[in-house]
């Protein structure tokens, strides 16, 4: 997500400066393992770029396809810097997937323009379960980084 610079940022580079920042996260519980696993590695993350513990709202919706109508609720609240969604999408034997895929990224995107607010988007899409498990915790920690990193540069343009 951070491309060259992703090794390299501290938790004191302002950009990642989670203070008086507040974050809502919108978790699918579908694929409940994977999922639960990205919810902890992003909210131990934006703990540790100093978000406070209760400035952090977590709700969880049945899957990926109801995550946007949520971030849409709490857009509508103008109380946050940051959304984060959170989910798990896996390839399976019929074109459900794509539409999944397509249309819960699709929704993340929208409302993200329409509200002018930044969301990271970590519904991961994989092919299998080992993909998934593969990369939960590091898709955790990179959507509470964007999130963070995003917020701060919307304050400051």
């Amino acid at each position: 997500m951070f491309g060259a610079d992703k090794g390299n940022m501290a938790a004191s580079d302002n950009r990642l400066n989670g203070k008086k920042l507040s974050v809502g996260i919108v978790q699918a519980r579908f694929n409940a393992s994977i999922t639960d696993a990205l919810a902890v590695a992003c909210k131990s993350e934006l703990i540790k770029l100093g978000v406070s513990e209760k400035d952090i709202d977590h709700v969880t919706v049945p899957g990926a396809l109801e995550v946007a109508v949520a971030l849409q609720c709490m857009a509508e609240k103008s109380k946050y810097d940051a959304l984060i969604a959170l989910g798990c999408i896996i390839r399976g034997e019929t074109y459900h997937f794509e539409l999944v895929a397509n249309e819960s990224g699709a929704g993340v995107t929208r409302i993200s323009l329409d509200y002018q607010l930044p969301i990271a988007n970590a519904i991961l899409t994989t092919e299998d379960m080992p993909q998934a498990v593969a990369r939960q915790e590091e898709k955790g920690r990179d959507a509470a980084r964007v999130a963070v990193e995003m917020a701060n540069l919307l304050e400051s343009i």
